[in-house]
């Protein structure tokens, strides 16, 4: 590392040289991560849950202003150990742009801020940047399988906490899944309900709380992770409410601005929650005043007159520089490849004739076509000898699945629907196919009142069977990299267990079905 110039006045500045490098190296690096950052406003833009992320940026540069007197007085040791977190983030960023996985660029965009930061500050100056960069952690979108899941979960479990205050309201209702019926009405507490929206941005505004919170570790701590509980009862709260006003004033309390009004109404409620859980623990423990915990006293400032040293120029971040270029190039010349999209029929013309079986196509509500975010698909009830043995075939096809929409385990939507999962299990039996010469998938018993179904489902991908969702989301990076595809398929097979009849009986109905639909497949799922 440099050693740095002898400092003949208490505070430092950058010469014009060292500014210049600053700014080259931040047009480089927002130029090479340019899909990734493009991507990020995409989703800001268009979905409401991740809307605070254009702020984030800008209260992470704040907090760097805010410590500027701080980092004047620091004494910059540049380490070389940036530019090797550096390398590995632009390797990182390589993979994600050669394969179009966002998420990894975006990621692999931060780990480079971190680098670039130890080449200019050193490790002394990690103090002033772990706050920021946290920070922006939060203004990247989760995995779509992992927001999909919890997208869900927390659909059940505000629908259930919201049926409760309906019920102290002394209204009757019956809940299904996530469908509240107060018998007149039915409410479905659609995605847009499940509290993400809210989840994402008061946990965001939690933790910056809770970095200008200055009261003891423990508090600070309490203060972030109660933005949980506070988004899933306010909101559980506002569905009640709704279905309250529904039931005394009409359909329209549930629909519209009334919808929207209501939706910031609680959004608000949860920041008032918030700040009086706040003031509540400046009164427990080590006492304070609730401006003071707050810090809200002036900003530190330069004094008048103050005299400055010239930095150094930083040999490691000249040597990022160059990184940051070779990067750029290897990702102008390697990528910008557009997905492979193979050839295959739509599933639309799935035959409704599959051997001994026959059947007819179904469709999905808008609402669910807007969550899953496919690229094609088949639902379609078959049937054989007995018109009420049916088999049900469901088809998620996906000709991406890396800018937000990617294939789910029905394990997560199933009790969307109001069933309960008896017992699943992982299975085999003897099929060929491309890769393997077994059908590995997922068998799940499911009952809703009396009523019984037996479900097999696997993800179809790229020529491999795989009844394994991570292991699954492993092949889409590998062949993301090694053949630029990530399509793939969900298929889902289910058939009633009927009154009287052996689950033996609906197994064999399922098998039969799947040997004879399985070799018409790869024309629709392609290998």
């Amino acid at each position: 590392m440099d050693a740095p110039a002898q400092q003949t006045h208490p505070y430092w500045k950058q010469g014009p040289a060292g500014i210049l490098v600053i700014a080259l190296v931040g047009v480089l690096i927002a130029f090479a991560f340019r899909d990734g950052l493009a991507d990020l406003y995409v989703r800001w833009s268009t979905r409401e849950e991740y809307g605070h992320g254009f702020l984030l940026p800008l209260i992470a540069a704040y907090f760097l202003w805010q410590d500027r007197v701080a980092i004047s007085r620091t004494e910059f040791r540049p380490s070389w150990a940036g530019a090797a977190v550096l390398v590995v983030a632009c390797a990182a960023f390589l993979v994600g742009d050669i394969s179009n996985l966002w998420l990894l660029e975006q990621y692999a965009f931060i780990l480079a801020l971190f680098g670039i930061s130890l080449a200019l500050f050193g490790w002394c100056g990690v103090k002033f940047i772990r706050v920021p960069l946290i920070l922006l952690f939060f203004a990247i979108p989760l995995p779509a399988f992992v927001q999909v899941t919890l997208s869900i979960k927390l659909q059940m479990l505000s629908t259930q906490l919201g049926v409760g205050v309906i019920k102290l309201a002394g209204i009757p209702v019956f809940v299904e899944g996530n469908v509240i019926d107060l018998g007149i009405y039915k409410l479905q507490v659609a995605e847009a309900c499940s509290g993400l929206r809210y989840l994402f941005s008061l946990m965001s505004f939690g933790f910056i709380c809770a970095v200008i919170y200055r009261v003891e570790r423990w508090k600070r701590v309490v203060v972030f992770l109660s933005t949980i509980p506070i988004t899933v009862l306010m909101n559980s709260f506002r569905i009640g409410v709704i279905g309250i006003l529904v039931d005394n004033f009409g359909i329209h309390m549930a629909e519209g601005f009334m919808h929207d009004f209501e939706g910031w109404s609680i959004f608000g409620a949860c920041l008032a929650l918030l700040f009086l859980e706040m003031w509540a623990l400046t009164k427990v423990g080590r006492r304070m005043s609730f401006r003071a915990a707050f810090g809200l006293d002036e900003v530190e400032r330069f004094p008048a007159g103050a005299a400055f040293s010239r930095r150094p120029l930083s040999k490691p971040l000249l040597v990022c520089v160059l990184i940051i270029v070779t990067a750029a190039a290897v990702a102008a010349v390697a990528g910008g490849r557009e997905q492979q999209k193979p050839l295959r029929k739509p599933l639309v013309l799935f035959p409704d004739r599959v051997g001994d079986w026959s059947g007819h196509q179904g469709r999905l509500e808008a609402d669910t076509l807007r969550t899953l975010e496919l690229s094609d698909y088949v639902i379609a009830d078959y049937s054989s000898a007995d018109p009420q043995a049916q088999v049900n075939f469901y088809v998620a096809y996906y000709e991406t699945q890396h800018q937000g929409a990617s294939v789910h385990s029905p394990e997560v939507c199933i009790p969307a629907g109001g069933w309960e999962i008896g017992s699943i299990s992982r299975r085999e039996f003897p099929f060929s196919t491309a890769s393997a010469s077994t059908l590995t998938y997922n068998r799940a018993v499911i009952r809703k009142g009396l009523s019984k179904q037996l479900v097999y489902y696997w993800f179809q991908q790229r020529g491999r069977t795989l009844a394994n969702e991570f292991h699954m989301k492993w092949y889409i990076f590998l062949d993301a990299v090694r053949h630029n595809r990530t399509d793939g398929a969900l298929v889902r097979l289910t058939t009633p267990i009927l009154p009287g009849e052996s689950e033996d009986a609906a197994e064999r109905r399922l098998q039969e079905f799947a040997y004879q639909m399985m070799p018409v497949l790869p024309e629709y799922v392609p290998d």
